[in-house]
């Protein structure tokens, strides 16, 4: 990969859909570099929530977290290389066993 060749957006989910609403945190050397990107700023959300269940806290995620995501070159699979939500989902369920 080129230098730079990942790059993290931002979406806000409280403004689904807005573009307006966006905004690019980076460029990015790795995928991996990216990815934890992506990562850090779900999980900086879901610290410290009220919520009492995993249930609550990706309700509160979905509805007011931030959901990033990355631009880059295609992969094999067809797959985008992350997901927020399904990130969150994952978290909710460590956090709110």
């Amino acid at each position: 990969m080129t230098e730079g060749s990942w790059t993290v957006y931002v979406d806000d989910n409280f403004h689904y859909m807005d573009e307006d609403e966006r905004y690019c945190l980076g460029a990015f050397d790795s995928l991996e570099a990216a990815l934890a990107a992506c990562r850090k700023i779900v999980d900086a959300f879901l610290q410290d929530k009220p919520a009492k269940t995993a249930d609550e806290l990706y309700d509160l995620y979905t509805s007011f977290g931030e959901d990033p995501w990355i631009k880059g070159p295609s992969p094999a699979s067809g797959t985008p290389p992350f997901s927020a939500w399904d990130y969150a989902r994952q978290r909710c369920k460590e956090l709110r066993p």
